[in-house]
């Protein structure tokens, strides 16, 4: 979820996620941001039962796909995001169960 304040308004939005790093997250947004706005990014990574409520600030857009660098995750947070990404690495790389080693 993407929430947005513009003056006295606030959107609430959906998106879906297409890729995620420490320093930001990748979402697909159905509708035209302006860049440099400050959004609230609500989402869970698989494992974590807490949603996360983050700042981030809107750096990049490709049509509906926008760049979202984090403003400032908490020390917790950064470590679960690590060690979640970390895993990922794993299970895509050469020595997967499953993949043909050459």
């Amino acid at each position: 979820m993407v929430g947005l304040f513009s003056g006295q308004e606030h959107q609430q939005l959906r998106a879906h996620c297409r890729d995620i790093s420490e320093e930001g997250i990748g979402l697909l947004v159905a509708a035209d941001l302006p860049l440099g706005d400050v959004a609230s990014l609500t989402f869970s990574l698989p494992g974590v039962l807490q949603p996360w409520d983050v700042r981030a600030v809107l750096r990049h857009r490709r049509g509906y796909h926008y760049g979202f660098e984090f403003v400032a995750l908490s020390e917790p947070q950064a470590k679960v995001l690590r060690s979640y990404l970390d895993d990922l690495e794993r299970a895509d790389s050469e020595e997967s169960p499953g993949r043909p080693h050459p």
